[in-house]
């Protein structure tokens, strides 16, 4: 994979994409940093967000990964909203600090036509240890397709 490709999207444009076209979700997310191939974000942990006991929930911790791979691959293709995840996988490895912002670290492994593939680690802020890992495969759709439409 070549490090040197161009992003199309940098923080700001990730950042206003979501607000854009994921209103419902746009509380909960920010792009902190994002060069080819690599991103870092952030869960903005409210209450919604966790679990009896304070704890950041399984759900939550899927979303952002999800979105995660998602904006990564946005920010090298551009904004087609329509890309979809086609497997997941998380593994939990340590229970989250309570009531704290999660921060997720991902990489891009593969950008094809058709496919994507991500691997994200999840960390509580300030914890150097991650509490989860994730892997994620993403759906792209063909250019020029109705579904390649820009959000």
């Amino acid at each position: 994979m070549a490090k040197d490709t161009e992003l199309l999207m940098d923080e700001a444009a990730l950042n206003a994409f979501v607000d854009r076209v994921f209103p419902q979700v746009k509380d909960d997310f920010h792009v902190e940093h994002v060069v080819p191939y690599e991103i870092t974000m952030r869960l903005l942990v409210g209450e919604r967000h966790l679990r009896p006991g304070g704890t950041v929930s399984g759900p939550a911790m899927f979303g952002l990964a999800d979105v995660t791979v998602y904006l990564m691959i946005m920010a090298l293709i551009g904004p087609k909203a329509l890309a979809v995840t086609t497997n997941s996988s998380l593994d939990f490895m340590r229970k989250p600090v309570a009531n704290t912002d999660l921060i997720a670290k991902g990489r891009l492994l593969k950008l094809g036509k058709a496919l994507a593939v991500g691997d994200v680690l999840l960390y509580s802020d300030g914890m150097e240890a991650p509490v989860a890992r994730a892997a994620m495969t993403y759906s792209i759709p063909p250019a020029g397709s109705a579904a390649d439409q820009s959000a």
